[in-house]
């Protein structure tokens, strides 16, 4: 995939675009369903499959705090190339870009720009100055340049599933702990990333059960509790057990989130990984002692076995 963050690099646009436009965030089954279609026209067409997106997230750059996002930017572009699109464009997002119209927009951008033959957004989209832009203006603004507005419908998680698939459905489900019901919207765990750092280093010494403690590379944190997860290290990818949370037991009040690798024996130190969120397991406890903790982090292992065997 040929990635473009810088529009100005572009000399000249194209021969033929087919183009979705969105923020993407967690590239979710709804976006993947876009892609695809954006990917089945650019066959069809001998066109070029793009993808617009913005960064940073554009209630960000309005001087909002904007939601957490489910994806940053680095597994944004990996899951997008990922899904076989043939380019991806970061447009950044700036109280200028946020002041062209929708008109502007589509005739200085998207067509003289990238070359649009073909746009496909979903049936809410909205853009330009004040979101004037829609899909009834696309399709007024497609019959005068002559380019073709698709609206995919929307997608659910299931067939029992009633409401579409959202990103902030998503960051619901992660909030509240559910990770395992984000598996149907996603198409995958949620995850998180992050480096391994120096922890209290109390794991292996005081508990029997050595741990990676990460620093959060990601905005979006699941409620505190134990977790079953997989955990992708430089070596491979192993089931394992995470606790995020302050650890009460100890009573440092220390916020960390803290891995235990099943059958691991390798220094993590300095890595960066990748932990799959597949079950909550239970709430964070307050022991009263080390061997308790100790006993009841043997049956969250067992538990974790079973549940990702």
């Amino acid at each position: 995939m040929e990635l473009i963050e810088d529009i100005d690099s572009l000399k000249t646009p194209p021969d033929a675009g087919v183009i979705t436009i969105g923020n993407f965030d967690g590239v979710h089954k709804g976006h993947q369903a876009l892609f695809h279609r954006v990917i089945e026209l650019a066959e069809q067409h001998n066109a070029t499959a793009m993808a617009i997106t913005f960064d940073p997230h554009p209630l960000k750059a309005l001087g909002n705090n904007g939601p957490p996002l489910i994806t940053r930017k680095d597994q944004k572009t990996e899951l997008i190339a990922a899904a076989g699109m043939d380019t991806l464009i970061y447009i950044p997002f700036t109280r200028a870009f946020a002041a062209i119209s929708a008109h502007d927009f589509v005739k200085n951008i998207l067509l003289d720009r990238l070359g649009m033959k073909i746009i496909v957004v979903g049936p809410d989209y909205t853009f330009g100055k004040n979101r004037e832009g829609d899909v009834a203006f696309l399709k007024k603004m497609g019959e005068q340049y002559r380019f073709e507005v698709v609206i995919p419908d929307w997608i659910k998680g299931s067939d029992s599933d009633t409401n579409r698939i959202s990103s902030t459905r998503i960051r619901e489900l992660v909030m509240e702990g559910r990770v395992d019901e984000t598996h149907p919207f996603l198409g995958r765990h949620y995850q998180i990333r992050g480096k391994v750092v120096k922890g209290r280093e109390r794991g292996g010494s005081q508990l029997g059960f050595p741990t990676a403690n990460i620093k959060l590379h990601d905005e979006l944190c699941p409620k505190m509790g134990v977790y079953a997860v997989t955990v992708e290290t430089t070596t491979g990818t192993f089931n394992g057990v995470a606790n995020i949370g302050y650890s009460p037991t100890f009573d440092d009040h220390i916020f960390t989130i803290e891995v235990h690798i099943l059958d691991f024996c390798h220094d993590l130190y300095g890595t960066r990984i990748r932990v799959n969120m597949v079950k909550r397991l239970r709430d964070e406890i307050k022991f009263p002692d080390i061997e308790a903790l100790s006993a009841q982090i043997r049956t969250d292992i067992e538990n974790a076995r079973k549940i990702l065997a």
